[in-house]
């Protein structure tokens, strides 16, 4: 299984950038597929995910900012980040998970800046 992320840049704070995941074989066959970040000196952290019936969530400091969804039929996961803070700077990476075995799968991540 192949995750490749890609849409990182820089902005400036209050723009935006859409994120975009393309997976090597059928999203369906994943239990979650997910969106996380990791700031400079900190761990990774959670952004936002989206369950194989459709559910999704994400961290209280993007909620009405982000939007996670996924194109099943190309195998795309997207992340649309409007609203964009400094304190969101960070590299993104796509993750699929399965349940069964378990096995998370990891992309290689895409640097996003944003400037005040």
């Amino acid at each position: 299984v192949q995750l490749q992320a890609s849409g990182g840049g820089l902005v400036q704070a209050g723009g935006s950038l859409s994120l975009s995941c393309a997976v090597s074989t059928s999203i369906l066959t994943f239990n979650t597929m997910s969106w996380y970040r990791q700031a400079p000196g900190k761990q990774r952290e959670p952004v936002a995910v989206s369950t194989e019936i459709g559910a999704t969530n994400y961290r209280d400091s993007v909620k009405g900012r982000f939007t996670i969804s996924r194109d099943t039929d190309r195998n795309i996961l997207y992340l649309q980040m409007n609203g964009l803070q400094p304190e969101d700077t960070g590299v993104y990476y796509c993750s699929a998970y399965r349940a069964r075995g378990p096995s998370r799968y990891w992309g290689q991540g895409t640097l996003v800046t944003v400037s005040s």
